[in-house]
């Protein structure tokens, strides 16, 4: 074989590229973001608001479903999981310390070992939309797209992200092909956000901004301020707070062993003191306002939720309302499920901030401190010439007296600042001529 010369210049260009790949790979390994992002797609069908996620090693896209009040990361390990990085979390270890494990032990599912079924592992509660099993405690590789300024950044690399594995059938209730949730609950040392902030140290805050389209995403930003709607818009500039309301939760465990847990509850509750429609407070029972030590009444925030829940009475009472502030000529048509307060669309005006609707106030702390929902956000198209109040009543006995869900929070920008317990509300940022899908993510 020849080996031709090399003239100095180009020694020194290849030189020069040598050293420019090395320093890239060494601040790649030492890189410390200060803010990440996730796109987020409504799912026409599940209508749950559906992200991906990159796992394992080799990594692997995941759909994962969003759960802002989830305790953690939870994927189904049952079927294809397949990581030369998958680590089970050890009885007394660290892990199932972080994860707040409900139980320990081995796997008796065959004689072979797989992810999700290990022995002398800790296993915890990992629940979806209307189930729940345990799975086991575990850690992994993610990756995840960190921001520059208004643009997508390096690529941020977790090489230990704990999670849960669960079966198989826990994901029934999710949308085609989501294999998991990502949790983003308070109070939980293993939920996604809290975990990206102890990895890169910075403050444990995230915001979302939900798309009103199934085609734009949203985005869900984890880290600091500021959050570039568009190029020129920082939709984090302008926020209503309002404090996080913390709850203890009692569950109980009957397998293997029967055992009653108190912690923290990982949801997002908040005080609604009253509700007002263009102006006018309305006559609600406030002690259904106020949550009790049992996770009864109150207003909760969920993601899981396709439409604002009401109690029966309060639902009673808003819709009265809204009906008899809409304008005259806007006439009440059947109910379409599963809305009851329904119209005929042919004589409602329409604007940049959707349908000319009566305002809805959600009063928080204090009268002059409200999340205002409009048009866009109150009702809902279901057929040519029918539009519905988008809110729902709600079917259980029991429960949060209000449930704010993600038709409601669709093109506002609501943050979640744990480091200071508190939640703020944008308004819509039709206000601002821009939507949550006006981002330069994708």
């Amino acid at each position: 074989m020849k080996f031709f010369p090399m003239s100095s210049s180009r020694f020194y260009l290849f030189h020069f590229c040598f050293l420019l790949i090395a320093s890239t790979s060494l601040s790649k390994s030492n890189f410390q973001p200060k803010t990440l992002f996730l796109l987020v797609k409504k799912d026409p069908s599940s209508l749950q608001y559906i992200t991906k996620i990159h796992q394992r090693t080799p990594l692997v896209p995941l759909k994962l479903a969003i759960h802002i009040g989830g305790e953690s990361l939870w994927v189904d390990c049952e079927n294809g999981y397949k990581s030369s990085t998958y680590n089970p979390a050890r009885c007394n270890s660290r892990q199932c310390s972080l994860a707040r494990s409900t139980s320990c032990g081995n796997c008796y599912g065959n004689n072979t070992t797989r992810p999700g079924c290990n022995n002398n592992a800790c296993y915890n509660v990992v629940t979806s939309p209307n189930s729940y099993t345990d799975g086991e405690i575990a850690d992994d590789v993610l990756s995840i797209q960190s921001i520059n300024g208004s643009i997508p950044g390096p690529i941020a690399t977790v090489p230990n992200f704990i999670f849960s594995c669960a079966v198989s059938n826990l994901t029934q209730n999710l949308g085609k092909n989501v294999k998991g949730m990502v949790g983003f609950g308070q109070q939980s040392p293993v939920s996604f956000a809290t975990q990206l902030a102890s990895n890169f140290k910075f403050s444990r805050q995230f915001a979302i901004c939900l798309s009103s389209s199934t085609k734009r995403n949203g985005v869900i930003f984890i880290g600091h301020s500021p959050y570039f709607i568009s190029l020129a818009y920082d939709a984090s500039r302008d926020l209503i707070y309002t404090p996080i309301i913390t709850q203890p939760r009692y569950f109980t465990i009957t397998y293997p062993h029967y055992v009653r847990i108190n912690r923290a509850s990982p949801e997002y509750y908040i005080q609604v003191s009253s509700v007002r429609i263009n102006g006018k407070n309305l006559r609600l029972n406030k002690t259904l306002l106020t949550l009790d030590e049992n996770e009864e009444g109150g207003t909760r925030i969920s993601t899981a939720v396709p439409y604002t829940e009401l109690e029966a009475s309060i639902y009673d009472v808003v819709s009265k309302s809204f009906v008899s502030e809409m304008p005259k000529e806007v006439k009440k048509v059947p109910a379409v499920q599963p809305f009851k307060t329904c119209f005929n669309s042919t004589y409602i005006g329409m604007s940049r901030l959707g349908y000319n609707a009566p305002e809805i106030n959600l009063v928080f702390q204090k009268a002059n401190v409200y999340w205002t929902i409009i048009g866009a956000n109150s009702l809902i198209k279901v057929s040519n010439d029918v539009i519905c109040l988008a809110f729902v009543e709600r079917k259980k006995v029991s429960g949060q007296a209000i449930v704010i869900g993600g038709y409601q929070m669709q093109d506002n920008l609501v943050e979640f600042d744990l480091a200071r317990s508190r939640i703020g509300f944008s308004n819509s940022l039709f206000f601002h001529q821009t939507m949550c899908s006006n981002h330069n993510y994708a």
